[in-house]
Parts: structure tokens; C-alpha cells; sequence
């Protein structure tokens, strides 16, 4: 019987344990998965744009087809580089961060960018698909999994660099990851979904619904989703930027340099110091608002770099011309 007993304590125990570790996971994967919201949000706000045009009965099915194509790119690419990374070469992790933060910071600035210099359109007023709706739909996923991939390199690298590196198993650290890219997979093309089924769900309510109450709410969710897309679209920019701004900082305080920092740092303190109410708003706020005018300004920098240094050199090693059919 004492045998049983001690048998029991020790499962008790290992279930504590198991419990505990669970629970460490899925806070770590929490705050990791917070700390990527900009790219996260940037991530909803862009994907939607792939789909559109298509007929209503294949958006879900696209939808589908790019999360798969992002889970693989999570888990079965970005996962075991992150691991590697955080093994071998855990000095590269605030530089790769930082180029991801470049990134954002770029692809934010250019959308500012061409608010006011807006995109030249195709000759004919319509993009190169070749008329073939299943190679257009090919090339839409394709085009969707490259930018996500871009995007959950940035996702994976913040969820990293937010993780302890000291005393972590190599299992927590790749149960944290996996569960933040999972997590987030499910949250944005989860969100992407019920964006682009919306106005169809608003077309059937105003058609179909029972009550005049239902169909006034259809009509309505159909009037508000273009100004809806055009608000995720802004939130996501704004997003990108003062995240990326965010990490610039960031990085290169841990790089040696921290003037930027520490002035905005100062600021927020400064600012907090005054408010009456909510200083810890307050100082979230000025701080945003500096990282984000950081991230503008060193983003719309980076716009010639990449428009006479690395897109010709993509061309010149892929062999393909700016606005090539995928």
C-alpha cells in the first residue's frame, strides 16, 4: 500500500510539474506573442488584399491555402532557424531583429510614401494575371506566402528575442515558439476570414434576414467594411512603424548606442511626470509616438537604398524585371 502511495505522489508530482511547464509556456508564448503585434497586425491588415477580386466561393479556400503556406513557414523553416540561432549564434539575434525592424519601418514608410507618390498603374489599367483565374489564384498564394514569410521571419525573431535565453531548455523554448506560431497563425487568418466574408454575411442578412432590424444590420455591415478595410489598412501602417521604430531603438541601445533611447526614454518620463491621470498610458503613448516618428523618418531614408541599391540587385541576380508576371 506504501508502495502505491509513493506511486501516486510521484505522478502527483510529475503532473505538477507538467502543469507548471504548461503553464510557463503559454505565459511566455503570451508575452512573446504581444510583443510581435505590429507585424501581427500589419499581417491582417495586408493579407486581404491577395484575395480580393476573386469570387466569393474561392476567398475562403485562398484564406486557407495562405495560412498552410504560413504555418509551413513557421514551423518547418523559421522554428528550426530561430533554434539554431538562439544555440549557436544568439549574437545575431538583435542584428537580424533589427534588419527585420528595418523592414517594417521601410514597408511602412513606403505606404506613407505613396499616399502622396502613388504606385504608376499597368499600361492597360489592369494587373498581369494572363485571364487564367487558377494561375492568377496560384500566383495571388504565392505572392501572399512570400510577404507572410517576410512577416513571420519578423514575427518568430521578436517572439525570440522576447524569451529569457537563460536557463531555457531547448524544449521550452521551441514549445514557446510553436505555440506562438500557431497561435498566431490562427488569430490572423482567423481575423482575415471574417474580414473577407463580411460584406457576403452583410449582403445575405440585408437579402434574407427575417426582421427589419436584421436586414438594417446586414445593410449596415456592408456600408462600413470599405472604411473598415481603409482603418486596418492605416492601423497596420502605423503599426509597422512604431513597432519597427520601436525595435531600432531598442537595438541599438543593446548595440552600444542608445541616444535614441534614452531620449525618448526621457520624454515619456518627462511627459508622465505631468499627467494627472494614467502616467503609465501617458508614457506608453509618448513612447509610441517618438518610436513611431523614429521609425518614419528612418524608413522613408531607406526608400532610395532600396529603390537604386537592392532592387536592382534583385533584378540583376533573379533576372526579372520589376512588375514580371510571378
Amino acid at each position: 500500500m506504501s508502495g502505491l502511495l509513493a506511486l501516486l505522489d510521484d505522478v502527483a508530482g510529475i503532473a505538477k510539474v507538467a502543469a507548471a511547464s504548461v503553464d510557463d509556456v503559454a505565459g511566455q508564448a503570451a508575452k512573446a506573442g504581444a510583443k510581435a503585434a505590429g507585424a501581427v497586425i500589419d499581417d491582417a491588415a495586408v493579407t486581404p488584399k491577395f484575395i480580393r477580386g476573386f469570387a466569393p466561393a474561392r476567398e475562403l479556400p485562398i484564406v486557407g491555402k495562405i495560412a498552410l503556406g504560413s504555418i509551413r513557414n513557421k514551423l518547418l523553416i523559421l522554428l528550426p532557424a530561430a533554434l539554431i540561432l538562439s544555440y549557436f549564434a544568439p549574437w545575431l539575434i538583435v542584428p537580424l531583429l533589427m534588419l527585420g525592424g528595418s523592414y517594417l519601418c521601410f514597408e511602412g514608410a513606403e505606404k506613407v510614401y505613396h499616399l502622396f507618390r502613388p504606385h504608376a498603374p499597368y499600361a492597360d489599367g489592369q494587373p498581369r494575371d494572363g485571364g487564367d483565374p487558377v494561375r492568377l489564384e496560384r500566383q495571388k498564394v504565392a505572392g501572399a506566402i512570400k510577404t507572410d514569410f517576410i512577416l513571420s521571419a519578423e514575427i518568430m525573431t521578436i517572439a525570440l528575442a522576447a524569451l529569457p535565453q537563460e536557463g531555457q531548455s531547448i524544449w521550452t523554448i521551441t514549445a514557446v515558439l510553436a505555440v506562438v506560431a500557431v497561435g498566431i497563425t490562427v488569430i490572423v487568418y482567423g481575423s482575415v476570414a471574417l474580414i473577407v466574408k463580411a460584406d457576403d454575411v452583410g449582403l445575405w442578412l440585408a437579402r434574407d434576414g427575417r426582421l427589419g432590424a436584421t436586414r438594417a444590420l446586414g445593410r449596415g455591415i456592408v456600408a462600413v467594411m470599405p472604411g473598415f478595410l481603409k482603418i486596418l489598412m492605416i492601423v497596420g501602417t502605423a503599426a509597422m512603424i512604431w513597432v519597427g521604430g520601436s525595435i531600432i531603438a531598442h537595438g541599438l541601445y543593446e548595440l552600444g548606442w542608445g541616444v535614441p533611447y534614452e531620449w525618448i526614454k526621457r520624454q515619456a518620463e518627462a511627459a508622465a511626470a505631468y499627467a494627472t491621470t494614467a502616467p503609465g498610458f501617458v508614457t506608453w503613448a509618448v513612447t509610441a509616438f517618438f518610436d513611431g516618428i523614429l521609425g518614419l523618418v528612418y524608413g522613408l531614408a531607406l526608400i532610395p537604398l532600396a529603390t537604386f541599391v537592392v532592387d536592382p540587385l534583385i533584378q540583376a541576380v533573379t533576372g526579372r524585371k520589376e512588375g514580371a508576371a510571378s
